[in-house]
């Protein structure tokens, strides 16, 4: 099986640092989850206990010492603290493609620039030293306010996978898909760095959110 080395590794911005997902970020990461709204349109469709959450970090370890998946930690470079997760998943090294998924921040750090920035990291890593050709990146097609993130990028919408999942609680999911293809990344790579240039501005004047 054709495996991609240097997967995961430190990625530095300025606002986030992502770093290989590790035992060590557990508890962090699970205060940093508490809120109900991080889950709403994740499969479990509530907050983790405890346990749960344990069983939820082994696993991603575990799939991505395997070469299975490729798990970060997303650290806030302020205060060192862990703030959320993401991870690329469904690996095609053979064709130069992957996903990136799972992908949450605590509610305090929405519309940060932390998801721009980790974005730009993980694009960047993939497109640049991974040699992909293209990026994947679904949700649920209720979920407007991820979409409305991924179409910002921009990723370009490739339609709906009806009745793509079951979810625990029995329930179908149907799935919007979006894709970056690797001639689009430079104009995808001059949009997120403008965004996060507008961001500092607002910053500089003032604003506390972008």
């Amino acid at each position: 099986m054709a495996v991609w080395e240097n997967l995961t590794e430190v990625l530095e911005g300025g606002i986030v640092r992502l770093e290989p997902l590790a035992k060590r970020h557990e508890e962090g990461l699970f205060e940093a989850a508490r809120d109900e709204r991080i889950w709403a349109w994740m499969q479990y469709g509530t907050a983790l206990g405890r346990e749960e959450f344990g069983s939820w970090i082994d696993d991603a370890i575990s799939r991505s010492a395997a070469g299975f998946e490729g798990a970060f930690a997303t650290i806030d470079i302020g205060s060192g603290e862990p703030i959320g997760s993401t991870r690329y998943l469904a690996l095609r090294p053979g064709h130069r493609g992957l996903e990136i998924g799972w992908t949450w921040l605590a509610p305090t750090y929405w519309r940060t620039g932390a998801n721009v920035e980790a974005k730009l990291l993980m694009l960047g890593h993939a497109f640049e030293r991974l040699g992909c050709m293209r990026v994947e990146l679904k949700t649920d097609r209720r979920n407007e306010r991820s979409r409305g993130a991924m179409e910002a990028l921009p990723a370009k919408f490739e339609g709906i996978f009806r009745k793509h999942m079951i979810l625990p609680d029995g329930s179908v999911r149907d799935s919007a898909y979006y894709s970056i293809t690797d001639d689009e990344w430079p104009e995808v790579e001059e949009n997120l760095r403008r965004r996060l240039d507008l961001l500092a501005g607002r910053e500089g004047a003032g604003w506390v959110n972008g």
